[in-house]
């Protein structure tokens, strides 16, 4: 009881600032909140009434016509109003003899700290003050409108938790999913008792797992970029049929796999969009991706591109489940799920769509959503608006596909992670690179002086000494006049800050865990190169 007082006085505070007699009863007509001008009035601290019955005060309270209305109240029926002309049993004190006291009385549900409903009554003398009645009124208006404030930031800020539940349980679901056939195949392949054909299914099966591990993660790292205004976008001029083109490599496999029909109608005659094409990628990948997992098999997706004025609109339709009334106006919302129950059909964490959103807005478009309903399928609307690019000013972008030697240079490995250490020695070995491996920073700065590499190649995170440190560390070595050591930092911290922070120290490049193996080796060939050059 003497907890649930204490909630009460906490939680009805606000109620000591009006000057109306107010308490708040629970059931059994126990006082659970008496205010300030009540103690004023009745000159009862609130300290002797708190936790007593009501009709001590109010004997009358106790009567069968006013217990029935109470009953009502206390089971969320509406407000009910006492008006009474009372003799003995009045506050403040009584009138002198033959004078009679008018007290105005109403009793409010209002929901309380568990599952039940309290009274709140609210008490005003009105002999000769009848011309306070509209002000009165107000003022209890005003108490209950901010104990209704109240209550909807209370179920607001319950609805956000229950999102935030949610979204960590998907989260936990998606991240762990794929480890099962990861760790499983990982476990199956050192026994060496699969085949070829199996070998290479394993490994498959791996690499794609890992894939959608990788694309969770950069999808939140995505939205804390968006969140912090830190998205950066590399502008050139494009054709952006080339970028629906490129999409359609990502979902092909899936698409075949259910025998869904893709339909191209693509204007070849639209102008250019001006943006980030990897960018606007990420954002028709994922409208694909989505149209193809949410079509049932045997279904049809259509993908139409065409120029309306000076926009460029791209529109995907397919035949899948739709999207409910209930659920369009949130479906490009960070965290939010039409079904995020444990019981769904389509994995993922509603990133997507939200990042897509973004992404469009930050081009200067608009990404809107169409469904008659759930079970008839939904279309994805994109508008861009079109450039005009002169003919001399279009540069094409030329891909080098040759893989270069390494023969020679010396690289010196440094990861205290001894699985990462071993792939990163292969990888630099097999193009012809003489590599070091330590696995501290310690037993680095002891390699340096021993043989001095061509190029670092360090992880960050280290125990003892952190790849930052090494850093330092190595710039304060008496290394031959006119020598340096160029540096790739290789780590798992990703976001724009850490990116800012690697360079800052040093280091040429910022390569974040899992690597492009091409995009890494061109890297190291490319920093040895230009200090060859220099």
């Amino acid at each position: 009881m003497m907890n649930k007082i204490s909630q009460a006085q906490e939680k009805f505070s606000y109620f000591d600032l009006i000057p109306l007699g107010v308490c708040v009863l629970q059931s059994d007509y126990i006082v659970l909140f008496w205010n300030s001008c009540l103690e004023e009035w009745t000159k009862i601290p609130r300290n002797q009434i708190l936790g007593t019955p009501i009709t001590q005060i109010f004997p009358h309270f106790g009567q069968p016509h006013y217990t029935s209305r109470l009953e009502q109240v206390f089971q969320g029926g509406l407000p009910t109003i006492f008006s009474s002309q009372l003799h003995k049993y009045t506050i403040p004190a009584p009138l002198p003899h033959g004078k009679n006291r008018i007290q105005h009385t109403t009793v409010t549900s209002l929901p309380g700290l568990d599952d039940d409903y309290y009274a709140l009554m609210s008490i005003q003398d009105v002999t000769d003050l009848t011309f306070r009645v509209q002000e009165y009124r107000s003022m209890r208006d005003h108490a209950l409108a901010e104990a209704e404030k109240r209550r909807l930031a209370q179920e607001s800020a319950e609805a956000a938790n229950r999102v935030k539940d949610e979204f960590l349980a998907i989260l936990s679901h998606e991240l762990r999913t794929p480890l099962n056939p990861i760790l499983g195949w990982a476990k199956i392949l050192k026994s060496g008792k699969l085949d070829q054909n199996r070998t290479i299914q394993a490994v498959n099966t791996i690499e794609r797992n890992a894939k959608l591990q990788v694309q969770l993660i950069d999808d939140l790292l995505d939205v804390s970029r968006i969140l912090r205004g830190k998205i950066k976008l590399n502008l050139s001029a494009f054709d952006f049929a080339s970028v629906i083109q490129a999409s359609l490599e990502a979902v092909r496999l899936a698409s075949e796999a259910k025998s869904i029909q893709i339909e191209l109608q693509l204007n070849p005659h639209t102008g250019k969009v001006l943006g980030d094409a990897n960018r606007l990628q990420q954002v028709v990948c994922n409208l694909l991706t989505n149209a193809v997992k949410f079509t049932n098999a045997g279904g049809k997706v259509e993908i139409f591109l065409e120029q309306i004025n000076s926009q460029l609109q791209l529109r995907v339709r397919d035949t899948g489940k739709g999207i409910t009334p209930e659920f369009l106006p949130h479906i490009f919302e960070y965290f939010r799920q039409a079904d995020a129950s444990t019981t769904r059909q389509f994995g993922g964490l509603g990133l997507g769509l939200a990042i897509s959103r973004h992404l469009v807005e930050l081009h200067g478009g608009t990404i809107m959503a169409e469904s008659p309903g759930e079970g008839q399928g939904a279309t994805f609307i994109i508008n861009l608006p079109v450039i005009f690019v002169p003919e001399k000013e279009i540069q094409e972008a030329k891909i080098d596909n040759g893989f270069p030697s390494l023969v020679g240079v010396k690289v010196l490995a440094v990861d205290d992670d001894a699985d990462n250490l071993e792939f990163v020695s292969f990888l630099l070995e097999q193009t012809g690179a003489q590599v070091t491996s330590v696995t501290s920073a310690k037993a680095a700065l002891e390699a340096i002086k021993i043989n001095i590499p061509d190029v670092l190649v360090s992880d960050i995170g280290m125990p003892d000494m952190d790849g930052f440190q090494l850093l330092r560390q190595i710039k304060t070595l008496p290394l031959q006049e006119g020598t340096s050591i160029p540096a790739i930092a290789l780590t798992a911290y990703a976001t724009d800050a850490d990116r800012k922070r690697i360079l800052d120290v040093g280091y040429s490049h910022h390569f974040v865990k899992p690597i492009t193996p091409d995009e890494f080796i061109e890297a190291v060939a490319n920093l040895v190169l230009s200090i060859v050059r220099s």
